[in-house]
């Protein structure tokens, strides 16, 4: 399976569907998998996108430094993951790990602090 459909959830707020493409970076998407539920506070990335702290060990895997709106990416410094709402190009690359497929507006609305989760309901 290459898509893995999964949950993002800020806590009183909203929950919005992703995809972890594992075609994007197998060994990564694989760490991310095998470590939900994920839960953290969110941080603001500029007027760009949200981020997170994962307790993930990997490194950077097929690095890029161009996302989209509704990219989702992993920093192997860190170990953040970034949501997008925005299109960024990043002065560092980064590791591309999925997409957000519903509401990507909704990331916008939430605040540095709100507790952010990522989970999946397979399995």
């Amino acid at each position: 399976v290459s898509s893995i459909p999964m949950f993002l959830e800020v806590k009183g707020k909203f929950r919005i569907n992703c995809i972890l493409k594992r075609h994007l970076s197998p060994k990564t998407v694989g760490e991310i998998f095998r470590s939900v539920p994920i839960k953290a506070n969110l941080h603001k990335f500029g007027s760009v996108g949200i981020y997170f702290e994962a307790q993930i060990a990997s490194g950077l895997e097929r690095p890029k430094k161009e996302f989209r709106s509704g990219d989702i990416a992993f920093h192997p410094v860190g170990n953040h993951i970034y949501l997008f709402y925005k299109d960024f190009v990043h002065n560092t690359p980064m590791t591309h790990i999925g997409k957000i497929v519903s509401s990507v507006d909704q990331l916008s609305k939430s605040e540095i602090g709100d507790e952010i989760s990522l989970y999946s309901e397979i399995g």
